[in-house]
């Protein structure tokens, strides 16, 4: 980390562009190009570089450790126009610095220790967040998770700190209430930990949002049941029957839930090959998703769906039958699609429900606290003190890396190389 670094932190394209300066030589690169206003106060001041005004620009200076890195940082409040981040830019970039990695000014907080890995995680979902329950997660991700990991180690150390006592005094006839009040502890970590393990599914569904999936023969109002609910025209309607042939879907926020709808080929036999190919991918991502909606005119039949998916049946084309016991809806007329846009929120709702205060929403997370809890298990089932002792240190070890607080010099690339360049 002995490089300067900088890049923008806002969108581009807006009336102001923030550029961030972090290393050892922020500071002395900006006042080569201006006067230091004094930390953490921002001042207007002229930037000039080789003779020539660069900008008028909001300067504020950030003395480490104070600062969002750890480093010397600054942050140059520029006018948003191109030329000017490209001039800005040019001139500190021949002062020794380099343009920013993504995620890189977040890594050397984490590294300074100014942010954990469940902090950053949280910062990056909270980014990328499109809907009001997905930022609630990544809000909640940072702050309960983070809470709860800290009540596991010092449980975990005191944990520990007894089953040492068992093994360096083994000669002191220590009651046997002793080591069952160690292994109830241990119990309890463990079944903690467990519940949180039940949560993950609900909220990895959640950040990554949830996959509907429109199936049924052709001419079954697929398509027009697909525009209706995104409320704009992404599949062409035709009464010609394989007008679709291929996946085509569109992300609506579903009363906060992120969900991805897809429209897919009509399924019936073939000797097309594009169309056989695309009622494959549409069997393919039924088979995947999360709810079929199964979907059929007045006189056709549902078929089968794909085993061990929920399915949801909806009759099209109300305005032209009478309704059956199946959920009817006409999307040209608005039939029944204030029911079906309540029950597909309902199912949304459902699929995503985290009961805990804190949730795991990444597959790493996941692995961290079910490595953890195998360990516990084992401490559990071990007689012997001094193998037990060794299993509670792999269980701290495996906790640790929830963090990032040993061991994770292997997965930050993965943690941090999602971020965008100006974090």
């Amino acid at each position: 980390m002995s490089s300067t670094i900088f890049a923008p932190i806002t969108g581009r394209g807006g009336a102001v562009t923030v550029l961030r300066i972090s290393g050892p030589a922020a500071l002395e690169h900006v006042a080569a190009l201006t006067s230091l206003p004094p930390p953490r106060h921002a001042g207007l001041r002229r930037l000039s570089w080789q003779g020539r005004v660069l900008d008028h620009a909001v300067v504020t200076i950030f003395p480490a450790p104070n600062s969002f890195t750890g480093e010397d940082c600054a942050e140059l409040s520029l006018h948003g126009g191109r030329a000017v981040f490209a001039a800005v830019s040019a001139a500190i970039s021949a002062l020794g610095a380099r343009p920013a990695e993504p995620g890189e000014f977040s890594r050397r907080a984490h590294l300074n220790g100014r942010l954990d890995l469940l902090a950053a995680e949280a910062m990056a979902d909270l980014i990328a967040a499109e809907t009001e329950a997905q930022r609630r997660l990544a809000l909640d991700q940072g702050a309960a998770l983070g809470a709860q990991c800290a009540a596991w180690r010092e449980s975990l150390r005191q944990i520990m700190a007894q089953q040492e006592a068992l093994i360096d005094f083994p000669d002191e006839d220590l009651p046997p209430e002793v080591e069952n009040a160690l292994l109830a502890r241990i119990s309890t970590l463990h079944a903690e930990m467990q519940a949180l393990l039940a949560t993950a599914p609900a909220a990895e569904r959640l950040r990554e949002g949830l996959e509907f999936v429109i199936l049924g023969p052709p001419n079954a109002g697929k398509s027009t049941l697909l525009n209706a609910l995104a409320g704009a025209d992404i599949a062409i309607v035709s009464p010609t029957p394989g007008t679709t042939r291929d996946a085509i879907g569109v992300r609506i926020d579903l009363a906060g839930v992120p969900v991805h709808f897809t429209d897919t080929a009509g399924l019936r036999p073939s000797d097309d090959p594009i169309e056989a190919e695309g009622v494959r991918r549409a069997q393919s991502r039924a088979a995947g998703a999360d709810l079929v909606i199964a979907v059929a005119g007045p006189d056709q039949d549902f078929g089968t769906p794909p085993p061990g998916v929920e399915v949801l049946r909806v009759r099209t084309k109300a305005d032209l039958h009478v309704g059956g016991p199946e959920l009817s809806v006409s999307a040209s007329t608005g039939q029944g699609m204030d029911a079906l846009r309540a029950r597909l929120a309902g199912i949304a709702a459902q699929l995503t429900e985290i009961s805990a205060p804190a949730a795991l929403a990444r597959p790493r997370q996941v692995a961290c606290v079910r490595d953890t809890a195998e360990a516990l298990a084992r401490a559990l089932a071990e007689p012997e003190p001094e193998l037990r002792g060794e299993d509670l240190r792999t269980a701290a070890i495996a906790l640790a890396r929830l963090t990032g607080a040993i061991g994770v010099e292997a997965i930050l690339d993965a943690v941090f190389s999602g971020f965008c360049i100006g974090k």
